[in-house]
């Protein structure tokens, strides 16, 4: 397969007709993967915001004191408040945020960007990345889209592409039932095909001010197996983060 990034896309700004865009500087094919960072799509659906916007309560004000305690470094109650607001559950609040969102992703923050945001403080991620996605599909008469972020991984240093919305395709390629090489079948291999596109499509896109947030996976084949809708692990077969919620940090 192939992968390309669209050139010269503009600033993106609230309202932006993204998909119009993208179709005038690429041509595309009904068969291509379009991979769009989650900065774009949130900038066009107006998901920037000031750290004015999330006056800080009480649990806010505590984790930053928490979080100033732990680091030696001075933390924005306003900021914690944001990722309150854009969280349905916090696993860890020391010595960072990690949370999960109100569509399931589990990230630092809430995904809460405060970099490549001209227009505010904060970048949210957009609200319904699958929602977007199928907009963009729609616009870009295209066959799949992927909503695509960064984040870290447990285990591992560095940060890598992920999936956080997409439609027209199924985020799991399911191995089950086939054999290896000596006959052997498969019980658990379930690929996540939607977060390997994701993260072949930010090494073309970048982590910096490339200005290259929308990636094309051409000729990509899913051959001849099953799907799987699973994507975000449910919290009881979840077992890292069952035991995360019983975690405390000690300094």
């Amino acid at each position: 397969m192939e992968l390309f990034a669209v050139p010269d896309l503009p600033e993106i700004r609230p309202d932006d007709d993204l998909a119009a865009l993208i179709r005038q500087r690429v041509d595309l094919r009904p068969d291509d993967v379009v991979c769009v960072a989650s900065t774009v799509v949130s900038k066009a659906e107006g998901r920037s915001a000031d750290l004015a916007d999330f006056p800080a309560g009480p649990r806010a004000r505590e984790i930053a004191a928490t979080l100033e305690q732990a680091t030696g470094e001075t933390k924005d109650p306003r900021f914690a408040q944001a990722v309150l607001e854009e969280s349905v559950e916090i696993l860890i609040e020391s010595p960072f945020l990690l949370t999960e969102t109100r569509f399931g992703h589990v990230g630092v923050n809430a995904g809460i960007d405060r970099s490549n945001v001209p227009d505010g403080d904060l970048l949210l991620l957009p609200k319904r990345p699958a929602e977007s996605a199928a907009r963009l599909r729609s616009g870009l008469a295209v066959d799949r889209v992927i909503v695509t972020d960064t984040c870290g991984r447990p285990f591992r240093h560095g940060q890598r592409g992920v999936a956080i919305g997409w439609d027209g395709l199924a985020p799991g390629r399911d191995w089950r039932g086939e054999t290896d090489r000596d006959g052997r079948e498969l019980g658990v291999a379930v690929e996540n095909v939607a977060d390997e596109l994701a993260a072949a499509a930010n090494l073309i896109a970048g982590e910096g001010d490339g200005g290259t947030p929308v990636v094309v996976v051409r000729d990509f084949e899913w051959g001849d197996h099953d799907e799987s809708d699973a994507h975000f692990r449910e919290i009881e077969t979840d077992f890292v983060r069952q035991a995360i919620r019983d975690w405390s940090f000690d300094a």
